[in-house]
């Protein structure tokens, strides 16, 4: 499936990003359940608030974290959780 990638990803209201303290990490809870996300996934998630385009969001990553090359990651993950129905 060959999903586009939103101009400004936001989650779609079926899902809600937030910090599980039991789980000592972000979770994207949705009706059916919930996923358990690592810290890339957070980060990235964090910025998809329709507001950001997705080169701000590598752009925000690359700074916060001090690098550079971010661009394909943050593309694969964004078609990823884009194919998976998070975005609005």
């Amino acid at each position: 499936m060959n999903t586009a990638i939103p101009d400004k990803p936001a989650l779609s209201r079926l899902f809600r990003m937030q910090w599980e303290e039991t789980q000592d990490n972000y979770v994207l809870l949705y009706p059916e359940g919930m996923v358990k996300l690592n810290q890339s996934a957070a980060e990235i998630l964090k910025r998809c608030d329709g507001q950001h385009s997705v080169p701000a969001i590598v752009e925000e990553l690359e700074q916060a974290f001090q690098t550079r090359g971010l661009q394909p990651d943050v593309d694969s993950f964004l078609r990823a959780a884009s194919e998976r129905g998070w975005f609005a």
